[in-house]
């Protein structure tokens, strides 16, 4: 596989100083749930960008962060969430006191999935013995979702919002609806340092839960227009414009086969099946090739019910035979 990791930071669980006040939490392996964060610090401000995916994984961030930063990041003053997966938000109220800043979209999101819905697949459909079965332990067995109070955004901005942290600016862009409905990505001109959220999963593969896949291209330009020199994804190692690439081609490649299967007349489980993923096979869940050719679909005009526990099965079903979803290596 093709390391697409920036070379002055290695891809370990914890927090990473990038400079000049800018952190970024760590995750590996980077796979379902597993996220990372960023936190930008100046003149005793702050602002954190993303929690996480349960209360005591936040707590153990927000920890780093104050041994870190005693001063700034004792008390955040702005929290970001990137968009309204859990895994970004689930951990927000532990941010006493912050303005939550998310995008309009997002904030309406999030009301969506509430943690509870969670807990309930995870004992529910997590305790059958099947294929669907094992994956959402895997996926979503390591986390406690129980106990959780979803902390909604204080605040909400549609396009674009300049923030200022002590004496650095910092741009909130909406690039959504891509990933989620709302994506939003963060930029710090002065340190040539953007914050991703999902538009980018490195090394990993993106998952297009609302799409178009259009939009989300789109924003993968956004950032290359950025010219950063440090890229923090919302999943997998801190990058550069090799790793923006990557995805953007990743995007592009999903759109096109599926248009091809499409215009053939398969529906979406048939065309997932027949994709052979080639150069992206040894991808990190590389099985969510499912729900990007169900995107797709959609986009092309497929109007059936999208049923996520049938989603989940596809992808478990594409997981447990690695060779339907790549050049038959495993």
């Amino acid at each position: 596989m093709q390391r697409l990791g920036h070379e002055r930071f290695r891809y370990e669980k914890g927090l990473h100083a990038l400079g000049d006040g800018l952190y970024a939490w760590l995750a590996p392996d980077g796979s379902w749930g597993w996220s990372n964060a960023g936190l930008v610090v100046d003149g005793g401000a702050s602002l954190l960008v993303d929690t996480l995916f349960d209360l005591p994984l936040t707590r153990e961030m927000l920890a780093a962060m104050r041994r870190a930063e005693p001063r700034s990041a004792a008390s955040i003053d702005v929290l970001v969430n990137t968009h309204a997966n859990g895994d970004h938000c689930y951990g927000s109220e532990l941010v006493a006191g912050a303005e939550i800043v998310a995008s309009r979209a997002t904030a309406a999101e999030m009301r969506e999935t509430p943690p509870e819905v969670l807990a309930a697949l995870v004992k529910g459909v997590g305790g059958q013995q099947t294929r669907l079965g094992r994956f959402v332990r895997d996926a979503f067995g390591p986390f406690q979702f129980e106990g959780i109070r979803l902390a909604p955004p204080t605040r909400t901005f549609e396009k674009q919002l300049e923030l200022e942290v002590g004496g650095k600016r910092v741009e909130l862009l909406e690039v959504g609806p891509a990933h989620t409905k709302g994506d939003v990505i963060v930029h710090v001109p002065a340190d040539r340092t953007v914050f991703s959220g999902d538009i980018l999963f490195v090394e990993g593969t993106p998952i297009a839960w609302e799409g178009p896949l259009s939009s989300w291209i789109a924003a993968c330009e956004r950032i290359l227009a950025l010219e950063a020199q440090v890229i923090v994804p919302g999943h997998g190692p801190i990058t550069d414009r090799r790793g923006v690439l990557a995805v953007k081609a990743y995007l592009e490649f999903v759109a096109r086969e599926a248009r091809l299967r499409f215009d053939a007349g398969l529906d979406a489980w048939s065309a997932a099946q027949d994709i052979a993923l080639g150069e992206f096979a040894d991808w990190r869940d590389a099985e969510r090739l499912a729900v990007n050719v169900d995107t797709v679909y959609r986009e092309l005009g497929d109007r059936s019910p999208r049923n996520v526990v049938e989603l989940l099965r596809r992808m478990a079903e594409l997981r447990a035979d690695r060779s339907r979803i790549g050049d038959g290596v495993n």
